[in-house]
């Protein structure tokens, strides 16, 4: 009985590390985000969406892959 209850903590507790390395990833993703959108030299929103500009939606959409793939990348070790 104290193994099952043992094994359920470690449980616990992995699912509490995956929730605080995907709040910090989410982040990290969004400051991301935010500080390029401040390097371009348009607003982001109002290119792709009012605008339609499809080349900025492809670069943009990449742009968070890569880092949502870096921070996979440093949470997983």
């Amino acid at each position: 009985m104290d193994k099952q209850i043992a094994h359920q903590i470690v449980n616990m507790n992995d699912i509490i590390n995956v929730l605080i390395f995907s709040v910090i990833g989410i982040i990290v993703l969004s400051i991301s985000f935010y500080v390029f959108d401040k390097m371009t030299p348009n607003e982001l929103w109002d290119e792709i969406v009012e605008k339609q500009n499809v080349a900025l939606a492809i670069t943009a959409g990449a742009m968070v892959l890569a880092i949502a793939q870096i921070i996979a990348a440093a949470i997983k070790g």
